[in-house]
């Protein structure tokens, strides 16, 4: 016996995941080396000199994101991702890369709207002593003048003509039920196909799985939804000054992107399958990235031109095509994004915490939205509640709380703090020269505090 969802699954065979991102793209629903974790790669280091290119610079902010989501599109077409059948409590944030077709009538069949009484032709009524409770089997059919008592959602039985509700009846010395106000007929039934008939379009192919697409899901007879494959993320934690635990002593201070990548990039729609701690090691560092044959590669620190920065020279030697070095933006300008093959990329993620952030929201978002062909967010603006001070040629990133109507800066908010983005709601992106009070800004949301589909942290 096939379960429910077997028949649209197989329709879609032929719909690859490119050919889903392509839908979901035309209907869119956006030489120093300083400490380390904080501190690594981190704002305020040069960025990297390119090898092959004596007048490379910085790309500008909006043009790496652009860059981003572009290589995400062409590594859709080299892997040629299948679409996966995904359980319906595993697929809430998954594209939808079939569309949902209805299979079965909703209601399947004539149920009752009210707790209350199935009435058959004029009252007053005689009622039956046995009651109709949803999940039932079907009831006898009425007579006309009879009633039974009936549950929210019960099977109505043959020949009723209406519903009353139990607040809109009585009855008398002799159990005869009276209505207190009139009874139209089809009061308070759902007849079969109310919601859809066995074979309707629900949803398009593109669709972001929410709670309530699971439940349209499960309501329209499907086990499994055919979706987007989660992007495979592997995270390679550089340094050896990082502790995993207890207080920084002797030099030696906690990690806190170990911890906070992985939940990060699952909100982002990732499958974070591993996270490994590489430290200072360049040979640890060259197995690492040519062992894995994830989609992603997410590295923290190292972005820089130190002696122990061994991110640039492990991508020179694999060969790999930098894509992004160094972006205009402020924390976070040693970033970096390149394509180690057709169909995977490394992000190098800044080690201070922040300019990390800025990173995932730079680089990594848009790359792993992309692959995963989940609609681009609408940008919006608020105006900034205090004036914010700029980089002279860099875009800068800065947390914001939404209150009223506008965005109010948040303090500690250099490259090395989470404080601020930790009670944050989005982060501001302040054009070069900075924003004064009552300017409106573009706003990035943090995939939690927008409520949105991203929280995902398991």
């Amino acid at each position: 016996m096939t379960s429910p969802g077997t028949r649209a699954d197989t329709e879609a065979e032929d719909l690859d995941v490119e050919e889903a991102l392509a839908l979901v793209k035309e209907n869119p629903s956006p030489a120093h080396r300083g400490p380390a974790h904080p501190g690594r790669g981190g704002h305020g280091a040069p960025a990297p000199h390119h090898p092959a290119d004596s007048h490379h610079r910085a790309t500008p902010w909006p043009e790496a994101r652009a860059t981003a989501e572009r290589a995400a599109r062409a590594a859709a077409r080299a892997a040629r991702r299948t679409p996966v059948a995904v359980p319906l409590d595993a697929a809430l944030g998954l594209t939808l890369a079939a569309p949902l077709a209805a299979l079965t009538d909703l209601p399947s069949f004539d149920t009752s709207a009210m707790d209350g009484w199935a009435l058959a032709g004029p009252g007053p009524w005689e009622v039956r002593d046995e009651g109709v409770l949803a999940g039932h089997a079907e009831p006898a059919p009425l007579t006309d003048g009879e009633a039974v008592r009936i549950a929210t959602g019960a099977r109505i039985p043959a020949d009723t003509t209406a519903v009353l509700r139990t607040e809109h009846g009585r009855t008398d010395e002799r159990g005869r039920l009276h209505p207190i106000r009139e009874v139209g007929h089809g009061q308070d039934i759902r007849p079969r196909g109310q919601e859809c008939r066995s074979g309707d379009q629900l949803l398009p192919v593109g669709t972001l799985a929410t709670p309530a697409v699971l439940g349209l899901a499960a309501a329209a007879g499907y086990d499994t939804l055919t979706a987007v494959p989660r992007p495979r993320v592997d995270v390679l934690v550089l340094g050896d000054e990082l502790l995993t635990e207890g207080l920084p002593h002797d030099g030696l201070i906690r990690d806190a992107l170990g911890p906070m990548l992985p939940p990060w990039l699952r909100a982002l729609g990732a499958e974070v399958r591993a996270v490994r701690r590489i430290g200072d090691d360049a040979k640890a560092l060259h197995r690492a990235v040519t062992a894995s044959d994830a989609d992603l590669i997410v590295t923290t620190g190292g972005t820089a031109a130190g002696p122990v920065d061994h991110v640039h020279p492990t991508l020179r030697r694999i060969g790999a095509e930098l894509l992004v070095d160094g972006v205009e933006v402020r924390p976070g300008h040693p970033m970096l994004l390149a394509r180690l093959k057709d169909d995977q990329h490394l992000v190098g993620l800044p080690g201070n915490p922040l300019a990390a952030v800025s990173g995932l929201l730079t680089l990594a978002e848009p790359l792993l939205r992309t692959l995963a062909a989940r609609p681009a967010p609408e940008p919006y603006t608020l105006p900034l509640r205090d004036a914010v001070h700029g980089h002279p040629y860099d875009t800068r990133l800065v947390p914001v709380v939404l209150r009223d109507e506008g965005a109010v800066p948040l303090h500690y908010n250099g490259p090395a703090m989470l404080r601020g983005v930790a009670a944050a709601d989005a982060l501001a992106v302040v054009p070069p020269g900075g924003a004064r009070s009552g300017q409106e800004a573009e706003l990035l949301d943090l995939p939690w505090a927008a409520g949105g589909i991203g929280v995902c942290f398991t």
